[in-house]
């Protein structure tokens, strides 16, 4: 039997090293268009930022030694330019532009995907970079090397987008980020991306959302970057970090069949609509197990399982079904940890999914215990039944383990309620006895239960306070700090029983504190004194104040 797989990264690379394991005797022949196999794409900013010191390390596997090791013909510099699923040949061009015929009995496509490049005036200018692969990245490292990079511009906010801009943070430009949505970090809401906003401030970086490039100009040895608004951002270096694409030309030349969302549509075994030919990756479609709506993954983790999975079935026949990926995904914000898995609010407010959220603030180990610090939760999930659509994390430390937990529950059809069930390892340098996302699901379990009715903070930027009242149930001393409303009335929590006579009961009542338990407790004694329409702002002070923060690029001067 004779395997071709078209594409050398995660899940090409790892698909011919399982055939090999399966089968000591198979023909396993690799192409690579690139010059590298089996590298740490994700790595790749931190190696410009010097973070990651030996660029040997970014490599898993070299060519010669990963074709040594697995006995497999992998030929690098080798493009394949057709594919003919009829007659089971592919052509491949040489990088001296020659080209041959190359035979098969199975194909696995893996040709990732490439680069948003908009057809920009000037865009093609020296100093304006992409990063994609191992190439792009020595392109970016020797333009730092031998220009004295004081600005940089990063184009689009997304993760590696923000990886890059705090890498080249750390080797030394001041650095501008800008992009057309209203908040960084897409696959999470905005409520959440806000954390991340006000953390690239502090660093000192400048925001500009809403913001579209027009056009790229060099002169007197620098970029000038003109932005639709007027604005023009003199740099010294431009990353475009605009998104990515799946790269299916190969496969809609050969007559296969492409997705409602762009990728090569895959059946459950990864196989294309060609017989024998299977496709992973981020060129794939695949439905999301959520929604069961077709979805692009651009990750790595779900290119290397599928990796392993198509094998066996390329090998055994179509055994192994895939479950589909939810969209787990962490990254590193200087010092801030911004982790998401399934669907943000907004996403399924896109699919016209009924839902629920909760935002929740705990501390990350025990507060008695040293350098326990901030970890925001939001949930997202079914009103009636609690199912867990998602989960965004923020904070600085054991955002991983959470969000680890989250994502299987939900791939496995939890709910809000199984959250609470968690049992995990406490001692006070780890976490505390009620665990953040054990909280987050209690807190969650009660807004589908009824006992806690909520307002978001987004109804709260619209109230109108003479129709509805709001209390704030902190300290004087917290209150001084600032205020969602001026005119709200400020009764603390401890003296609230004494002073229920204050609040008004022939209107909504609107409650608040600083992240939410109190003004959930101050709810239940409204309630239970016969307040009829009473609801506790979620996340609290805290998630309104930084969610309605102002962006400005001089933040750092007011």
């Amino acid at each position: 039997m004779k395997y071709l797989i078209v594409g050398g990264v995660a899940g090409g690379a790892t698909a011919a090293a399982r055939i090999r394991r399966i089968d000591e005797f198979a023909e396993i022949v690799l192409l690579e268009k690139g010059k590298h196999i089996s590298y740490a794409n994700c790595g790749l900013p931190y190696y410009i930022g010097g973070v990651v010191k030996n660029r040997n390390m970014l490599f898993m596997q070299t060519p010669v030694s990963f074709g040594k090791r697995f006995n497999i013909d992998v030929r690098i510099e080798n493009t394949v330019i057709g594919i003919d699923p009829v007659s089971k040949t592919a052509t491949v061009s040489r990088s001296d532009g020659s080209e041959y015929i190359e035979t098969y009995d199975k194909l696995l496509l893996s040709p990732g995907a490439s680069p948003v490049k908009p057809p920009l005036k000037g865009i093609d200018s020296e100093g304006i970079f992409t990063l994609r692969d191992v190439s792009d990245t020595d392109r970016i490292k020797s333009w730092l090397q031998t220009h004295e990079v004081q600005n940089a511009v990063v184009v689009g906010g997304g993760f590696i987008g923000l990886e890059m801009a705090e890498n080249l943070h750390q080797a030394g430009a001041k650095v501008a980020i800008v992009e057309m949505a209203n908040q960084v970090m897409a696959p999470i809401d905005f409520s959440m991306a806000s954390h991340v906003h006000l953390h690239l401030l502090q660093k000192g970086v400048m925001l500009y959302l809403e913001q579209t490039v027009e056009r790229f100009e060099r002169s007197n040895g620098k970029i000038n970057v003109f932005l639709k608004s007027g604005t023009v951002i003199t740099t010294d270096i431009v990353i475009l970090s605009i998104g990515v694409r799946p790269e299916t030309s190969l496969a809609k030349a050969a007559g296969i069949k492409i997705g409602e969302t762009g990728g090569i549509w895959v059946n459950e075994y990864l196989e294309t609509s060609s017989k024998d030919v299977y496709a992973v990756g981020d060129a794939v479609e695949f439905s999301h197990p959520v929604t069961g709506k077709p979805y692009l993954n651009f990750l790595a983790n779900p290119a290397n399982r599928q990796g392993r999975l198509v094998a066996d079935n390329m090998f055994f026949g179509n055994t192994e079904k895939y479950e589909g990926a939810i969209g787990t995904a962490i990254a590193k914000v200087f010092d801030l940890t911004v982790a998401t898995t399934g669907l943000p609010a907004k996403r399924l407010k896109q699919f016209d999914i009924s839902y629920q959220s909760s935002h929740t603030h705990s501390a990350s180990h025990a507060g008695y215990y040293p350098g326990s610090m901030p970890l925001s939760v939001k949930l997202t999930f079914d009103p009636v039944t609690g199912k867990l659509y998602g989960a965004q994390i923020v904070g600085y430390d054991g955002v991983d383990k959470r969000i680890d937990q989250i994502s299987m529950l939900i791939k496995s059809g939890g709910s809000v309620f199984d959250l609470m069930k968690l049992e995990h390892a406490y001692a006070p340098p780890f976490s505390s006895a009620k665990d953040p996302i054990a909280i987050a699901g209690y807190v969650a379990g009660n807004i589908v239960t009824g006992r806690m009715p909520v307002v978001h903070w987004r109804d709260i930027q619209s109230v109108n306070s003479e129709e509805i009242t709001i209390l704030d149930v902190r300290t004087r001393q917290e209150t001084s700090g600032g205020q969602i409303i001026k005119n709200s009335i400020n009764v603390p929590i401890d003296e609230l029983r004494e002073r229920t006579g204050e609040i008004p009961k022939n209107k909504p009542v609107y409650v608040y504190c600083g992240v939410g338990l109190r003004g959930y407790l101050a709810s239940q004694i409204l309630i239970q004194r016969g307040f009829a329409q009473v609801k506790n702002l979620s996340g609290g002070y805290k998630t309104y104040a930084i969610a309605s923060m102002p962006i400005t690029t001089d933040f750092l001067n007011h």
